[in-house]
C-alpha cells in the first residue's frame, strides 16, 4: 500500500473487540483514532499500553501508539471510516430486551462529523433492524445528507453491518482470518464496506443485506447456545443416572456423524449467553427451541450450585478451592460468567471456607468483597484446601497432576480430570459429572 492514499478511520468503543480492531487496523499502516467514553481507558492507550487482557495485543498496541498510527480520545473527530463496537447489553426490564442506545449515541455523535464520501460500518452485535436505525438516527442530526435507503439517487454516505466471529485469547488472529459478513442498507453501501475489510482481512469478505448479517450473527451463536444446552441437559440426566457423562459423549462422539460439546456449568460471555435473545425477542412467538435452550443453560447453573452447596456440607471442616472465574479458559473475561456466579454464591453461604483461583484476575470482583472468601494461587489451593471445584478449564488447573489430587473431594464441571479415582467410602462422590 506504498504511496496509497489510506483512509482514515475512528473506532468507537474501545472494549475487547474495539481496541484489538483498532490495534489490527492501524498496524496496516491507516491512522486510527480510538474512541471511549473513560478517560482511564484513553490515557492508559495513549500510553502505548492496554486495560484487557488479550494474547499478544500489548505489544501491537504499543506499537502503533508509538509509531503515531493509533491515539485515543473521548471525542469523536472527523474520519473516513467510522467504526462502532460499543456494547449492546439489555435492558433492565428482566425480560432479556435489547438496548441499543449505546449505538444510537453512538450514530448521533458521529453523525456531527460525517461528510459526504464517509462510511459507517457497524460492529456491536444488535437486533435486526438496527443497522437501518443508526441510519435513522444520523439523518436525524443531519438533515442535509443524503442517506441510504431515504434518498433518491446516489446517498452521500455510505452504512453497513459487518459482526465480528472471534474466539478471546485469538482475537488478533481471528481478525484477520476468520471470514466476514458485510450487510450493507444498499448494495453500493456493502462494496464501500467490502473495500475497507479487503485492507485488513485475508478471509473471505461475503456481501449482503445488512439484516441478513444482523442475523447472521445472532444465528451463529443461538446455534452454539442449542448444541450447549444439550450438553448441559445431558450431565444433567447422566447425574441422576449416575453416568460418567464424559465417557457417554466420549463414546456416542464416535459414530461418524455425532458430535457432542462438552457441558460445563453454565453459558457465558456477552455472545452466547446473551444474542439468542436478540432473536427471541424478535420473533416470541416462532422461538421455543432457542428460548428452552437458553433455559436449560441458565439452569445448569442452578444445578451445578445446588451439587456444589451438598459437596461442602457434607464436609463441614473442610476448606473449598473454586477453580476459575472467567467465562472460558485462558482468558480474563468474566462477563456473564456462571463461574462466577457459582462461586460468589458459595462465597455468601460458606463465607471464609471458600478460596477462589483465578489466575487471570488481580482480585475478586466486587461480589465477593464482605463474604469472607479470600483469592489464592493454585499451590496454595493444592496444599490447604481438601475440597476441589472445577469451574473453568484453564490450563494451569489441567496440570496439575493425579498424585497431587488423587485425595481430594473434586467435583469437575469441565471434565478436565478424567482420571481423578474414585473416593474412599468416607468421601463419597469424589468425582461427580458436570
Amino acid at each position: 500500500m506504498r504511496g496509497e492514499n489510506l483512509p482514515s478511520v475512528s473506532v468507537i468503543g474501545l472494549g475487547y473487540i474495539g481496541l484489538p480492531t483498532a490495534a489490527v487496523i492501524a498496524r496496516t499502516g491507516m491512522r486510527v483514532l480510538g474512541v471511549d467514553v473513560s478517560e482511564t481507558v484513553v490515557q492508559t492507550i495513549n500510553r502505548g499500553e492496554i486495560h484487557i487482557e488479550e494474547v499478544d495485543l500489548d505489544g501491537l498496541v504499543h506499537g502503533v501508539v508509538q509509531r503515531g498510527l493509533l491515539r485515543a480520545g473521548t471525542k469523536i473527530e472527523p474520519a473516513d471510516v467510522f467504526v462502532i463496537a460499543v456494547p449492546t447489553p439489555f435492558h433492565k426490564d428482566g425480560r432479556h430486551t435489547p438496548d441499543i442506545s449505546y449505538v444510537l449515541a453512538a450514530a448521533r455523535s458521529l453523525a456531527e462529523v460525517l461528510k459526504p464520501g464517509d462510511t459507517v460500518i457497524l460492529e456491536s452485535t444488535s437486533p435486526v433492524g438496527t443497522t437501518e436505525q443508526v441510519r435513522d438516527a444520523i439523518a436525524a442530526v443531519r438533515s442535509d445528507l443524503a442517506l441510504p435507503g431515504r434518498c433518491d439517487g446516489t446517498p452521500d454516505v455510505a452504512i453497513a453491518y459487518c459482526p465480528e466471529r472471534v474466539l478471546p485469547g485469538r482475537i488478533l488472529e481471528e481478525l484477520i482470518n476468520n471470514d466476514r459478513s458485510i450487510g450493507g442498507i444498499t448494495p453500493r453501501c456493502a462494496r464501500k464496506a467490502l473495500s475497507f475489510y479487503k485492507r485488513f482481512v485475508r478471509a473471505e469478505c461475503v456481501t449482503t443485506d445488512a439484516r441478513s448479517a444482523e442475523m447472521t450473527k445472532l444465528v451463529e451463536n443461538a446455534y452454539r447456545d442449542v448444541n450447549i444446552a444439550f450438553a448441559n441437559e445431558l450431565s444433567i440426566v447422566a447425574d441422576k443416572m449416575g453416568l460418567d457423562v464424559w465417557e457417554v459423549i466420549r463414546l456416542a462422539n464416535r459414530h461418524p456423524r455425532v458430535n457432542i460439546l462438552s457441558p460445563g456449568p453454565g453459558v457465558g460471555g456477552h455472545c452466547i449467553a446473551v444474542d439468542p435473545w436478540f432473536i427471541v425477542n424478535g420473533a416470541p412467538d416462532e422461538t421455543p427451541l432457542i428460548r428452552t435452550a437458553r433455559g436449560v443453560n441458565d439452569s445448569k447453573i442452578h444445578h451445578v450450585i445446588a451439587r456444589a452447596t451438598k459437596l461442602v456440607e457434607a464436609h463441614p471442616q473442610a476448606k473449598v478451592a473454586c477453580l476459575g472465574l472467567a467465562f472460558k479458559a485462558n482468558i480474563d473475561d468474566f462477563r456473564e460468567s456462571p463461574a462466577r456466579l457459582v462461586a460468589a454464591t458459595l462465597a455468601r453461604k460458606f463465607g471464609e471456607r471458600i478460596h477462589i483461583v483465578e489466575p487471570f484476575a488481580a482480585k475478586l470482583p466486587r461480589e465477593f468483597e464482605g463474604t469472607g472468601a479470600r483469592q489464592i494461587d493454585v499451590d496454595t489451593a493444592i496444599e490447604d484446601c481438601r475440597i476441589m471445584i472445577v469451574l473453568v478449564d484453564h490450563d494451569v488447573f489441567k496440570s496439575v497432576p493425579l498424585a497431587e489430587r488423587a485425595a481430594k473431594v473434586v467435583y469437575d464441571t469441565r471434565g478436565i480430570w478424567p482420571d481423578q479415582p474414585v473416593a474412599p467410602a468416607d468421601v463419597q462422590p469424589l468425582r461427580m459429572a458436570g
